[in-house]
């Protein structure tokens, strides 16, 4: 079984894990009302997806 020789630092164990911290969803801007929206998403603001109506808008 393979055991470390030596301690790792925390400066070493914490480049390692640089790159798994979470990161926040990307945004797009809606092309029908401009409010930002997550990309492939219908839009919580107008209710569109790829221009077309899906849902109805809560603010008719």
């Amino acid at each position: 079984m393979a055991v470390p020789k030596r301690k790792t630092s925390a400066s070493k164990r914490n480049m390692r894990r640089a790159h798994d911290r979470i990161v926040p969803a990307g945004m797009s801007e809606c092309p029908e009302c401009g409010e930002m929206m997550r990309p492939h998403h219908v839009c919580p603001h107008c209710g569109t997806y790829k221009g077309r109506e899906v849902t109805s808008s809560s603010e008719d």
